[in-house]
């Protein structure tokens, strides 16, 4: 059951990320992908990317909470602002950009207006789908969602939790930054799946205001 001071938080939340959809116009500091289209990105696919062995044990102990885990970490830079070092020292927002993994998703929180949002905001829990996840979804759907930013920005805030969560706390059910989704985790160690489909590739990525789950589907609303 959740608190009313933490319900509080999360309407909050979500007045602040719905205020980019009145001030389109404005203008805000925006991260910049880490390459021009997604294409460019690494595959995530079993069969071509560089994730065959996990890092971790599944059980985690105390010791190895605030490492990342899943097999796909590997497929995470190794130096520079992309990696997991660098990642820790950005806001998630642009930590994201840094990322190669994460264009597509960067590109859709650049046409919501959400990156000074997610930038500014402490304590959050952000479940970022790869390149391949948004691959998953046929082009002309998806070009419908980036054009729409009303529904852009529903389902994005769908994707963030405004509390950190470490892989202790994770799993359960949890309030989004979207009023009307919420969020459910199920599984252990290093096997968790969200909303029932997405699977975490890559967990407990630390950014200097979030943490991130990195996921291989989009949440997109139940109707």
């Amino acid at each position: 059951m959740f608190t009313t001071t933490r319900i509080a938080k999360i309407a909050g939340l979500a007045a602040a990320l719905a205020l980019p959809l009145t001030l389109a116009a404005c203008g805000g500091t925006e991260a910049t992908p880490a390459g021009t289209s997604t294409s460019s990105a690494p595959s995530m696919s079993a069969s071509s990317s560089p994730m065959a062995s996990p890092s971790m044990t599944p059980s985690m102990s105390a010791s190895t909470a605030d490492a990342p885990f899943g097999a796909a970490c590997s497929a995470v830079p190794k130096t520079g602002k992309g990696s997991f070092d660098g990642m820790s020292a950005d806001p998630v927002a642009t930590a994201a950009s840094n990322n190669p993994l994460l264009s597509t998703l960067v590109t859709a929180v650049k046409k919501a207006g959400l990156v000074d949002t997610l930038n500014t905001t402490d304590n959050l829990t952000v479940f970022a789908p790869t390149n391949d996840a948004f691959a998953k979804i046929d082009k002309k759907t998806l070009d419908k969602v980036l054009a729409d930013k009303e529904m852009l920005t529903a389902i994005l805030t769908e994707h963030v939790v405004g509390e950190k969560l470490d892989p202790m706390t994770l799993a359960g059910e949890h309030d989004s930054l979207n009023p009307k989704q919420g969020i459910t985790v199920e599984g252990s160690g290093e096997n968790f799946t969200v909303n029932g489909d997405a699977k975490v590739l890559c967990g407990n990525v630390q950014t200097a205001n979030a943490t991130v789950y990195i996921i291989d589907t989009v949440l997109l609303p139940k109707s």
